[in-house]
C-alpha cells in the first residue's frame, strides 16, 4: 500500500512539472494561440509607429497674439482635376504601399488616431464638444464598413479597400493661416485643417458636395511627412513628401470664403462673376504684398532707390527713349530678359549723366585791320 502511494505521488509530480516547464516555454516566446487582442496590436504596428516624441515635433505651436501684427483666415478649395492638384488624388488603389491623401485620413480616424470635427460652415470649433463619431459618419455617407470589437464607448470599425469611395473625393477644403510675426518681421503661411468633400451626382446630372468633416493637419504631419510623392510626368522621382507638399503651397487653390463678421462666402459677397475674380485677385495681392509693405528700407537701400528715381526723372526730362527694365522679349529673342534688362538700366544711367545740354558753337569772325566793326565773309573761296 505503501509504495503504490509512493509511485502515484511520484507520478503526480512529474505531471504538475511538466505543466509548468510548458507554462514557463509559453511565457518565455513560445508558441502559443494568437487572441482577438493580438491580432489587433499586430495590425496597429503593420502601419508607422508615431510616438508621441515624434507628433510633438510637427506640432506648431500657436504664437501669441502679442508677436502678432497681422491674421488673415483664408479658406481655399482644391480642384482635384488640377494638373497640380493630382498628386492627392492618385494612386486610386493601394500600390506597393503607397496610399492617396483621403485613404491615409480615413484610416487614421477609422482606426482613431486622429480625431475628426465636425463641419460648420465657417465656424470651425476643434474641441472636444465637436468631435464626430465615426460610426454615425459612416452611415451618413454611406460608406459601407463592418464593426470588428470595441466596447461601447469605443467600438472598432473596419473598412474594405473596395469601399473607401476615393473616386468621389474630388475636392479638398483647406484653411490658411497668414500671419505676420512681428518677432521676425515675416509673413507666415500655415495650413490649419483639411477637409475632404465627397462628390455625388443628383437625380439630374448635377454634382452635389458634401463636406466630410475637419482634420487639423498638425495632426496629419506624422503619417503625410512618411508618404512620398513625384509632382509631374517627366520626373516619377519621388522628392518631396504629403507635408512638404502643403508647407511649401505646392497646391493651386481657389478663395471660397475668407473670416468674416457676417459668415458669408466669397459666392454671396460677389454675386457677379467677375466681380468674384477680381476680389480673389485683389485679396491674393495683399496677401502676398502685405510683408513687403511693411518692410522699412535701411540708409542704402533709401539712398539707392532716391538716387534710381532721381536718374529716371532726368532721363525723362532728357526725352530718353531707351526701354525701360520691364520692356517684354519676344519669342524669337535669344538672349535673356533679366540681362537685357540690367544692361538697359545701365545704358539708361549712363546716359542720364551725360545728358547735359551743349551749347551751340558760334562762328569765328576775322576782323579787318582797317575797319574793326567790319566783318569779312568766313566761306572759303576758290582760286
Amino acid at each position: 500500500m505503501n509504495l503504490y502511494r509512493k509511485i502515484t505521488l511520484s507520478a503526480l509530480a512529474v505531471l504538475f512539472a511538466g505543466i509548468a516547464l510548458v507554462a514557463q516555454v509559453q511565457n518565455a516566446g513560445g508558441v502559443r494561440k494568437r487572441g482577438e487582442e493580438d491580432r489587433r496590436k499586430k495590425a496597429e504596428a503593420s502601419g508607422p509607429v508615431i510616438s508621441d516624441r515624434m507628433q510633438s515635433f510637427f506640432e506648431n505651436k500657436e504664437p501669441h497674439d502679442a508677436d502678432l501684427a497681422y491674421v488673415r483666415q483664408i479658406y481655399r478649395s482644391l480642384d482635384l482635376s488640377k494638373e497640380k492638384n493630382t498628386p492627392l488624388y492618385f494612386p486610386e488603389d493601394v500600390i506597393d504601399g503607397q496610399e492617396n491623401l483621403f485613404r491615409i485620413i480615413m484610416r487614421l480616424v477609422v482606426e482613431g488616431k486622429i480625431p475628426a470635427y465636425e463641419y460648420l460652415d465657417g465656424r470651425e470649433i476643434f474641441s472636444d464638444q465637436y468631435k464626430i463619431k465615426v460610426g454615425d459618419m459612416l452611415d451618413r455617407f454611406e460608406i459601407y464598413y463592418t464593426q470588428t470589437g470595441g466596447n461601447g464607448k469605443n467600438p472598432r470599425y473596419e473598412i474594405a479597400e473596395a469601399d473607401v469611395p476615393t473616386n468621389q473625393v474630388l475636392n479638398y477644403y483647406i484653411i490658411e493661416k497668414w500671419e505676420f510675426d512681428r518677432r521676425s518681421n515675416r509673413m507666415k503661411t500655415r495650413v490649419e485643417a483639411i477637409c475632404p468633400v465627397l462628390n455625388k451626382y443628383g437625380d439630374f446630372g448635377e454634382t452635389n458636395r458634401y463636406p466630410m468633416f475637419w482634420v487639423k493637419f498638425d495632426a496629419l504631419r506624422p503619417w503625410l511627412a512618411q508618404e512620398y510623392i513625384f509632382l509631374s510626368d517627366d520626373n516619377n522621382l519621388p522628392q518631396y513628401s504629403l507635408d512638404d507638399f502643403f508647407n511649401m503651397g505646392m497646391y493651386d487653390g481657389e478663395i471660397y470664403k475668407t473670416q468674416n463678421l457676417r459668415n458669408l462666402s466669397m459666392m454671396q459677397m460677389y454675386p457677379d462673376e467677375d466681380d468674384l475674380k477680381a476680389a480673389r485677385d485683389s485679396i491674393d495681392r495683399r496677401l502676398r504684398s502685405f510683408g513687403k509693405d511693411l518692410w522699412v528700407p535701411d540708409r542704402d537701400e533709401y539712398l539707392a532707390q532716391r538716387a534710381a528715381a532721381e536718374a529716371a526723372a532726368e532721363a525723362a526730362a532728357a526725352g530718353d527713349t531707351i526701354p525701360s527694365a520691364t520692356t517684354t522679349v519676344t519669342e524669337d529673342d535669344d538672349e535673356p530678359k533679366s540681362a537685357k534688362s540690367v544692361r538697359s538700366s545701365k545704358r539708361k544711367r549712363a546716359k542720364a549723366k551725360s545728358s547735359k545740354p551743349k551749347q551751340p558753337k558760334q562762328p569765328k569772325v576775322k576782323q579787318s585791320s582797317g575797319n574793326s566793326n567790319a566783318a569779312k565773309s568766313v566761306r572759303r573761296r576758290k582760286r
